[in-house]
């Protein structure tokens, strides 16, 4: 059944926000050092004009106080630049870790959870989720640090100045806090809201340019659209809520940011008058004030993109979240393969496995053969940790199966159908997939034990997008096949994986991997019943169900579903 990956929570976030943090420590102590001396640098310039004005006032020259703020204005910009320099470059590495960790966690995701997440969702979190806290970090980390910064120093300073026109400057803060805490309750869920229509939608989009020949041959197309306009609803809908938050939002920040500079030239004026305050005072806790204005807004416009990051940000983590759940940290003890109770169902449906109890001894050549429907491949890929069963247990080494990450579960078991992937590349590139420590000469060997005589070199390109060899499935089952070879694990699934060659290929290359595969399980899902002949035991399904068992004369002399179907294939063969 499809179902969507996990979301990691606020606490999980920030634990991994301070990891990527600690991964390159000085490179955040640059950027925040840089960025608290461009801070305090722009502190300087208000505060010299305001003495400026007391000097003009008193007579006092004013020459070199003109020329230190010259200077501290130009030493402002410089230490800005710098600090967005060092800043960005910081999140350009920190950016490059999460893009690693990201792919390493999807690899490292169980075949079982694989097979049953929304391909959209997985495929939204890879791209567009990684995309958005890319640009985050790009663009608005250095820019909040410095704004943060400049904000902070500037409210300290207008309370160094004067403390009763600090309190007016507090007015500001004090707003946009409270306006940013009622957005900030109602963005996070608005947001992952935004982000799982964003999944459904790709979601959508992927099925329907998968299936477009289907959907098209059987009339569909009114009922694709149909539920194409309901996803687009629900994506219109949360970008709508978004939309609601930030007009409430930004109305009350433009009025909290007004309001000090005005309070402070009433409150001036009065204390002016009084003889409590010197102009200058005024003036410069009026340019403070004004200030504050700039680095408060700036974050504020980045506020929308901070919590956008973090759902996205949180998408990503809860990719770390799903395999630790799943994957088990036991390590299999043996080989032996053993179903208990198992039943499963695709979403939706009955049973299509029932009740399945069965034993695969370490080294065995067991068949698995029934009719149509009855539930062959479904029992292949649970033995194969693809599908979890819904009830019951399947382990190897009395661990789950299922449970095993992918590096793990490759060493133990592998499945091998007849829907298999080329990747671009030379015939070297999809080969060392299977094993990246092979040579040519174990390549070449694994190459002949399928009958892959048409391979000329490792190096030929692969691939329609090449120049090269573009292959046909029969040769693609051929590099699969090879590719399990080079795997070398235990036990091995096989569910139709020579169908797609000719029968005088399949035949050879099913002599080759009986030869090269000697010793090991052999799983066979067994469409052509000569390979039930040549198997160890034969399991019959039936309804779901295992309704025989045994080698294959005491079946054919037992007189049941077997031996009708051995004798309907030996009839259609002869």
């Amino acid at each position: 059944m499809n179902r969507d990956l996990p979301v990691a929570d606020r606490r999980r976030v920030r634990r991994a926000a301070l990891r990527l943090v600690r991964r390159d420590v000085p490179g955040f102590v640059a950027t925040l050092l840089l960025n608290s001396l461009a801070a305090v640098a722009a502190l300087v310039s208000p505060w010299l004009l305001g003495r400026i004005v007391d000097s003009v006032k008193g007579g006092d020259p004013v020459d070199l106080l003109a020329a230190t703020a010259v200077v501290a204005a130009l030493a402002q910009l410089v230490l800005t630049r710098y600090a967005e320099r060092v800043g960005t470059r910081f999140s350009e590495r920190v950016q490059e870790h999460i893009r690693a960790e990201l792919l390493d966690r999807v690899l490292a995701l169980p075949a079982a959870t694989v097979e049953h997440v929304r391909t959209g969702d997985l495929a939204a979190r890879g791209t567009t989720d990684v995309a958005v806290v890319g640009r985050t970090l790009r663009d608005a980390a250095p820019v909040i640090l410095f704004s943060s910064l400049r904000a902070l120093f500037l409210i300290v300073a207008v309370f160094l100045v004067d403390p009763l026109l600090g309190a007016c400057g507090l007015l500001a803060p004090a707003g946009i806090a409270a306006a940013s805490r009622w957005y900030l309750r109602r963005a996070r869920p608005a947001y992952l809201e935004e982000g799982a229509a964003r999944s459904e939608l790709a979601e959508h989009l992927a099925a329907n340019a998968a299936g477009a020949r289907t959907i098209e041959a059987l009339g569909l197309q009114d009922r694709r659209t149909r539920a194409a306009e309901r996803v687009i609803e629900r994506g219109r809908t949360a970008q709508l809520r978004t939309l609601f938050l930030r007009g409430v939002l930004w109305p009350s920040v433009e009025v909290s940011s007004l309001l000090p500079p005005v309070l402070v030239l009433l409150l001036g004026g009065v204390l002016l008058d009084r003889g409590q305050v010197t102009l200058g005072a005024v003036v410069t806790c009026v340019l403070y004030l004004r200030q504050l204005g700039q680095p408060i807004e700036t974050i504020l416009i980045w506020l929308e993109q901070l919590q956008s990051s973090g759902a996205s940000f949180a998408r990503i983590e809860g990719l770390a979240t799903s395999a630790r759940e799943e994957i088990a940290a036991a390590e299999p003890r043996g080989d032996r393969i053993e179903a208990y109770g198992v039943h499963f169902a695709y979403e939706g449906g009955d049973d299509v496995v029932t009740a399945v109890d069965l034993t695969v001894r370490p080294g065995e050549r067991l068949a698995v053969v029934g009719p149509s429907g009855a539930g062959k491949s479904t029992l292949g890929r649970l033995l194969a940790g693809i599908d979890r069963p819904r009830l019951g247990t399947v382990t190897v080494g009395s661990v789950p199966v299922a449970d095993l990450s992918p590096a793990r579960l490759r060493e133990h078991v592998v499945l091998v159908t007849q829907e298999q992937h080329l990747f671009l590349g030379t015939v070297r590139d999809n080969l060392l997939l299977a094993d990246p420590t092979a040579g040519d000469d174990r390549l070449g060997k694994a190459l002949a034990a399928v009958g892959a005589d048409w391979v000329v070199s490792l190096d030929d390109e692969l691939g329609p997008r090449s120049s090269g060899v573009t292959l046909g499935p029969d040769r693609v089952q051929q590099l699969a096949l090879a590719r399990v070879i080079l795997a070398d694990p235990h036990t091995v699934v096989l569910d139709e994986a020579t169908a797609m060659l000719d029968p005088r290929t399949a035949r050879h290359a099913e002599r080759s991997l009986a030869a090269v595969l000697e010793g090991r399980t052999v799983i066979a899902i067994a469409h052509r019943l000569h390979t039930a002949r040549d198997a160890d035991r034969v399991v019959v399904m039936d309804n779901g169900r295992v309704v025989e068992a045994g080698t294959h004369d005491e079946l054919v002399a037992a007189g049941g579903v077997y031996e009708a179907l051995w004798r309907s294939w030996h009839g259609s063969r002869g």
